[in-house]
């Protein structure tokens, strides 16, 4: 891999509403390559350490031939591919992209057995996946699904945080059963809202990025609102 990635924009703005051109975010220790695909518009993460080249794929959502040009686009090469949660919309190009690709696959322990493809890594809550130079420490999310994992990467003095469908712009993710909702704004507030800074960049499954100082004033509102 590594051919040219003209395919690609470096005018990152975490918002794919107009354009479906792929954009690249660089930090001083990752680059983190965000493109939607599917009806159902989930993000796909790419997340490149810089200095080894070594890539987490986070999430094969859809389109898989899609998400496999852009990885070939791609200077480094992919790792290991993680799914956030059971959900079908985020694992419809899981056994495709992970067989092409040859590489294992990981996702939340409680989740697993509902994937195409069972996990050659289970995670749970606290624990790392190392790629490359590049640490992700597994927050463990429940209420949208039971085993919904967040991964947390920090560059420098900013916590990057790959939240599936537990978090967005604007609220958690949806719930179904009777107490889960406040199951997973207990798990936001407490894992999420009380641990990481304001400046902590949100990167969810769906839709534009947001940050955790943007979210904090409203979560009374959440509350309140219940959902």
């Amino acid at each position: 891999m590594g051919q040219s990635a003209s395919l690609l924009t470096d005018d990152y703005t975490g918002d794919l509403s107009e354009s479906s051109t792929p954009q690249r975010r660089t930090l001083d220790a990752a680059t983190i390559v965000k493109l939607s695909v599917g009806p159902m518009d989930n993000n796909v993460y790419v997340v490149t350490s810089r200095a080894t080249g070594d890539q987490l794929v986070i999430d094969a959502a859809n389109d898989a031939e899609e998400i496999l040009t852009v990885l070939d686009a791609l200077p480094g090469a992919p790792k290991l591919i993680f799914t956030t949660h059971r959900h079908f919309d985020h694992w419809q190009a899981l056994e495709k992209v992970s067989a092409e690709l040859g590489v294992p696959t990981a996702a939340g322990r409680l989740d697993a057995e509902e994937l195409p493809v069972t996990p050659d890594r289970l995670v749970d809550d606290g624990d790392v996946i190392t790629i490359g130079d590049l640490d992700f420490v597994a927050i463990h999310l429940v209420g949208h699904t039971p085993g919904s994992i967040a991964l947390a990467l920090t560059d420098g003095d900013v916590v990057h945080l790959f939240t599936g469908d537990s978090l967005f712009p604007g609220g958690v993710g949806k719930t179904w059963q009777p107490g889960d909702f406040e199951t997973l704004l207990d798990d936001v507030s407490t894992k999420i809202f009380d641990r990481f800074a304001d400046s902590t960049v949100v990167y969810p499954g769906h839709g534009k990025d947001t940050t955790v100082g943007t979210e904090r004033p409203a979560l009374p509102e959440w509350r309140e609102r219940g959902w």
